[in-house]
Parts: C-alpha cells; sequence; structure tokens
C-alpha cells in the first residue's frame, strides 16, 4: 500500500543555513506519526514542505500519493494543517466561521450548515455555537481550528504544535480529539515540543535534531535506548524524598532498595523508567557531540 507520507533525502536551506539536510521518512496510512524537536530543529520547515507552502532544494516528498513539488494542487485537496496560531475569525459565531468555510469549499448552503452543526458537536463546541469567537478560551479557539480542518474530511492532517499555549485541562481535551481523528482513519502528522504529548498520542516517534532525524520508532521502543531508570522514594504527599539511578537490573534495584533501608528512610518506593524526556535528551547530546 502506497504510504500516507514518502519522504526521500530532502534538503532544504535558508542562505547558509541547512534546515533539513537529507531527511527520509515514511509514514503509513491511518498512523498518528509525531515529529519530536526543539525550536529551530527543522520541524515546521518540513511540514511546509509537505504541505505544498515550502519548495524543497532536493530528494522528493510525496503525500497520499503524489509528489508536492510535480502535483501541488492534488496534495493541497487531500490533506489539512493547523498551524501554531488559530485561524479563526473573532468577530464571527463559531457557526459562523464554519458555515463560511464549508462554503468556501464548495458546500452548499444547506450542506454547509448541517456539517457546521455536525463538527461543532463532534468538537464539543455545540453549546458555544451561537457565541462569538471573540470570547472564546484558548482551548475552545484551538479545537474551533481543527474542526475547520475537517470541513471537508482529509487523508492526512498536519498538526503543527497544536496545543501551544494551552492549559493540561485544555491540552487532554485535544488529545482526546486528536485520538478520535486518527481512530476515525484520518493519518496525523504531529509536530510538538511536549514529549508527554508524543508519547500519550504517537504510533511512532522521529526525533529531529539539527535537520536530521536522530532516532526512529516507537515510543516503547525509543525508551529502550535509554538504559536504566532509578528507584524513587516518595512521601505520602508525593514530594520525593531521594532519587537513587540503577542500570535496570534486578541486582542493581536489591542495592537500591538497600541504600534506601539502611538509611531509615520512610516513604513509598516506585520505580521511575526513562521517559521520553530521557530519551530526548540523550539522543541530541549524542548528536550535538
Amino acid at each position: 500500500m502506497t504510504p500516507a507520507i514518502d519522504v526521500r533525502a530532502l534538503h532544504k536551506r535558508f542562505g547558509s543555513h541547512t534546515v533539513l539536510d537529507r531527511v527520509d521518512l515514511r509514514v503509513e496510512r491511518g498512523e498518528v506519526f509525531a515529529l519530536l524537536g526543539p525550536n529551530g530543529a527543522g520541524k515546521t520547515t518540513l511540514v511546509n514542505i509537505l504541505t505544498t507552502l515550502v519548495k524543497p532544494d532536493g530528494g522528493s516528498a510525496s503525500v497520499a500519493g503524489h509528489d508536492v513539488a510535480a502535483a501541488p494542487t492534488e496534495v493541497a485537496q487531500r490533506i489539512s494543517l493547523t498551524g501554531q496560531a488559530a485561524a479563526v475569525d473573532e468577530i464571527l459565531t463559531g457557526e459562523e466561521n464554519l458555515v463560511m468555510f464549508a462554503r468556501l469549499s464548495g458546500l452548499a448552503r444547506g450542506a454547509a450548515r448541517e456539517r457546521a452543526r455536525s463538527l461543532l458537536d463532534q468538537f464539543g463546541l455545540a453549546d458555544a455555537r451561537g457565541r462569538r469567537v471573540g470570547t472564546f478560551s484558548g482551548g475552545m479557539r484551538r479545537r474551533l481550528d481543527l474542526a475547520l480542518s475537517f470541513v471537508v474530511q482529509p487523508e492526512v492532517c498536519f498538526l503543527d504544535e497544536p496545543t501551544t499555549g494551552l492549559d493540561t485541562r485544555s491540552r487532554r481535551e485535544l488529545w482526546s480529539i486528536i485520538a478520535s481523528l486518527a481512530g476515525a482513519g484520518t493519518t496525523v502528522l504531529l509536530t510538538t515540543q511536549y514529549l508527554e504529548e508524543a508519547d500519550q498520542l504517537a504510533d511512532r516517534v522521529a526525533v529531529l535534531h539539527d535537520g536530521r532525524i536522530a532516532a526512529l520508532g516507537t515510543p516503547a521502543e525509543l525508551k529502550q535506548r535509554v538504559s536504566g531508570g532509578s528507584v524513587e522514594l516518595r512521601a505520602s504527599d508525593g514530594s520525593l524524598i531521594r532519587e537513587i539511578p540503577t542500570d535496570g537490573s534486578v541486582a542493581s534495584l536489591r542495592r537500591a532498595i538497600d541504600v534506601l533501608d539502611r538509611a531509615g528512610l520512610d516513604g513509598e518506593i516506585a520505580l521511575a523508567r526513562p521517559s521520553l524526556d530521557d530519551v530526548f535528551l540523550a539522543l541530541t547530546e549524542k548528536a550535538s557531540a
């Protein structure tokens, strides 16, 4: 089966600065794929190339079976893009934003209204359909922005740091919506700086560092690349009393527990495994060395 996204030796420079350096990437249909990296790693540039907004300097990329350079119109008809800022009209209501976008996408007036109401329900905005967007919270704006991307069901949805600036509750609400969209069959490529976000949502993760793919795999596979973990002793309120690094072996765990026992400390023992934060730091430090 043709992949949803196929990138081969993709190269992009801005002046003397190489932003993407021979990047290879393959995203399967129906997959949630997270592109992880710090500011300046090349995440947004890669998304802009895949969504036909920027032309590559070398290599090739296809989305939904069409080359982004040779057939940009065909690609654009099959994708949606939600950027880092909510692209909504604050003067209009949520429903009016959706109806307007649906009409611009070619839907008849009645079909546009029906699609708008369906999306308001799907994205948890039905109770606010008549409110001006200028009164929406940040989380509501992001949900509306994402809903606009699904006025016409895309084959591939690009989400460029969609939860930036949201509080924890709003971020988790948006995660739930993204997971449901992927469950309905849409391929999702997500860029993020939030390690927990990639861990929660992604089937696979690519770590992009200095324009290159530093690592690629499932979250579990990437975590296995960082050995060890630690034994933690925590108080009843959850605060950390002491932490002892281990190499992950049974003998190492026993030694750590013996140390805590001899210290006469009281609390609850827990095993902390490597997180994607640990993976990210280890891989980027290695790549920079």
